[in-house]
């Protein structure tokens, strides 16, 4: 991956504040070692998932001084293995959790339209009327979609960004999916939501966002305790320890919560999705929502990624025992998934058209009472913002949609709490790294692959693979992932190892055969960019 003899790195106009490298990290590290006064932040948030890394940004855009850690990576845990979509509640609207389902549909429309139009698109999706759906069934459902259409309006959510649902026919709704079987297919039911270009992509923009109003973002930094002052922390990467003091300390770690702060009763739930290729399923050009036999108001989504693979989820089972770092896929999660898909498509789907297959924890509080009864399913996906004796606030529940307003709540819990002094809520108005409106990104000159992942630093990414042809290439055959944007992830985004780069940055190691493949270029890309910074660094 090295350039011609005499080639000159592409010029970056990445905002200097929010590149994230490993000389920042480590020299931010120093810094709250020192133990001088100026170590000590406002607010030490643990966790960088999507609602760490958003309380970090509504911290730092409230004047506060942030540190934000992690014991792995950005979106290491949950937030990578949502089904990429940023919904409107419809399925909290169908079982009267109206206060839930508003919420969603209004910070829907806060991403779509202002603060990540480039991360979060209009999907449509097909609901198609097999003999497997009643015409009862069918009729609650267009009722539903209708419902869901109000709570747009509601939360004044343009028609330009989210067209209204409506019906269609067999013809129809078999040009937009060819692999639903045909016999009996009286139609489908088009209706409309917001799909994430990438879920960890997402937190790395709002992670490089906190880093940019003076957040302090640090990966590998292991927080061993908490207490409502600060926390112990180990460098995962030197096996030092320090401890970081602050004055008000969230705990953001998600189903992991407890195991910092007692008291924390979580009821973890378990989502598998499958990975397939995308000819697999004879080119989709919307997704499905396919009726899962026996249940009224539960669905296997089908998601196309335009990328050449299609993501298949989503189940919603119990998790006891100890909670893993990452999730195993069980077998019967993905028979469960093959069989539903098999109730509705025309094409055999077997075992081996399964090339890879995820599961994410959700970390669900638990009202159900002592003896934990009651189906996953069934908990609400309503966050709670809890405050320990010491004054550590924890904020678990929720779903990646809500993340701003879990961020929110958990610091206006740790300002109030500790009694900072501190400006108002921000957020809802802060554009992320790379946003622009659309009408901006649509006149960018570079792929409309690379706006929807990276906004308008996508001329930077593009610029690289211009001045270097090398970096243009593919890292895998069939994929688009290109050399040039491992690169940027190394010298912007905070990428410090192989994993980094391919399992979060990318997503290419959801299929294992693409992940071993892609390793020589990671590290290639890690060495490559290493170089540059040290020497950017000695010329600065």
């Amino acid at each position: 991956m090295s350039r011609p003899a005499g080639a000159q790195p592409a010029a970056t106009h990445a905002t200097p504040a929010s590149s994230l490298t490993a000389a920042r990290r480590a020299r931010e590290l120093a810094e709250l070692a020192e133990g001088a006064e100026s170590g000590q932040v406002d607010v030490l948030v643990v966790g960088l998932g999507a609602t760490g890394a958003g309380a970090a940004l509504d911290a730092a855009t409230r004047g506060l001084s942030v540190a934000a850690v992690d014991a792995h990576d950005f979106a290491f845990g949950t937030s990578r293995w949502s089904s990429k979509l940023i919904h409107g509640g419809l399925r909290y609207l169908a079982t009267g959790q109206l206060d839930v389902a508003h919420e969603s549909a209004v910070e829907r429309g806060i991403l779509m339209e202002r603060t990540a139009p480039h991360l979060v698109r209009a999907q449509p999706f097909v609901l198609p009327l097999t003999p497997l759906v009643s015409r009862g069934q069918a009729a609650l459902a267009q009722a539903g979609f209708l419902a869901g259409d109000m709570l747009r309006l509601a939360a004044r959510t343009s028609r330009r960004t989210l067209p209204a649902p409506r019906t269609l026919s067999a013809v129809e709704t078999r040009h937009m999916a060819p692999a639903l079987r045909p016999t009996g297919l009286r139609g489908g039911l088009l209706s409309w939501d917001g799909q994430l270009a990438d879920d960890a992509r997402l937190v790395t923009a709002i992670a490089r966002t906190a880093a940019a109003h003076g957040a302090r973002i640090l990966t590998r930094a292991r927080a061993l305790s908490v207490t409502g002052s600060g926390a112990t922390v180990r460098d995962e990467l030197t096996g030092e320890t320090l401890e970081i003091r602050a004055r008000a300390v969230i705990n953001a770690t998600g189903v992991w919560a407890g195991g910092l702060v007692d008291d924390i009763r979580l009821r973890p739930s378990r989502g598998t999705h499958l990975v397939l290729r995308s000819e697999s399923l004879g080119g989709l050009s919307a997704g499905l929502h396919i009726p899962i036999p026996g249940e009224s108001n539960r669905f296997v989504l089908v998601l196309p990624q335009g990328d050449g693979r299609v993501y298949v989820g989503l189940t919603d089972e119990p998790v006891d025992g100890d909670i893993p770092d990452v999730p195993e896929v069980p077998e019967t999660d993905i028979g469960f998934l093959l069989d539903t898909l098999g109730s509705a498509l025309d094409v055999p789907l077997s075992r081996d058209d399964v090339v890879g297959a995820f599961a994410g924890l959700r970390p669900l509080l638990d009202t159900s009472g002592a003896d934990g009864s009651g189906r996953t399913a069934d908990i609400s996906r309503k966050h709670a913002v809890l405050t320990s004796p010491d004054g550590v606030v924890t904020v678990v529940g929720g779903k990646l949609t809500t993340y701003r307003r879990m961020a929110q709540d958990a610091v206006d819990a740790a300002v109030a709490a500790r009694r900072l002094t501190a400006g108002p809520c921000r957020t809802a108005g802060t554009p992320l790294v790379g946003a622009a409106r659309p009408s901006t990104l649509a006149t960018l000159s570079a792929p409309r692959r690379l706006v929807r992942r990276y906004g308008t630093e996508a001329l930077d990414v593009h610029a690289l693979a211009a001045a270097d042809p090398a970096l243009a290439q593919p890292v895998v055959p069939g994929h688009p992932i290109t050399r040039a944007e491992l690169l940027w992830a190394v010298r912007h985004e905070g990428a410090l190892d192989e994993a980094d780069l391919l399992d979060r940055r990318t997503r290419i190691g959801l299929v294992p055969d693409d992940r071993e493949e892609a390793l020589a270029a990671a590290r290639e890309a890690l060495a490559e960019g290493t170089a540059l910074l040290n020497t950017d660094t000695a010329t600065a």
